[in-house]
């Protein structure tokens, strides 16, 4: 929870690196928060809710992946290849610091 947080703290910041961690536990509490709010907006008639959940997290959500293909040493605009993006915030982080900062496992 603490790395979803920490997403969230960092909503617009495009800039430097996300461990895979950060991002996949934040894809993780973001697809758990999504189906409970589909499951509640559902229960009470409001399936908007969902909806601007979504749109909320929208703007984060591309921070962070862009910060996680900063961390394998790639630009952010690789999020936009459909498998490749998949592949590369699967694979471990660029050894040492690279153009986009320092390692953040170190």
């Amino acid at each position: 929870m603490n790395y979803y947080i920490k997403v969230l703290q960092n909503y617009a910041n495009f800039n430097g690196r996300a461990r895979r961690s950060e991002y996949w536990y934040f894809v993780l509490f973001n697809f758990l928060i999504s189906i409970v709010l589909g499951f509640i907006g559902g229960a009470i008639g409001f399936e908007l809710i969902g909806t601007l959940y979504s749109l909320a997290v929208l703007l984060p959500s591309l921070a962070v992946a862009v910060r996680r293909m900063h961390d394998v040493g790639k630009s952010g605009w690789f999020i936009l290849i459909p498998i490749y993006n998949l592949i590369l915030a699967c694979t471990d982080s660029q050894a040492g610091d690279n153009e986009y900062g320092p390692n953040p496992k170190t």
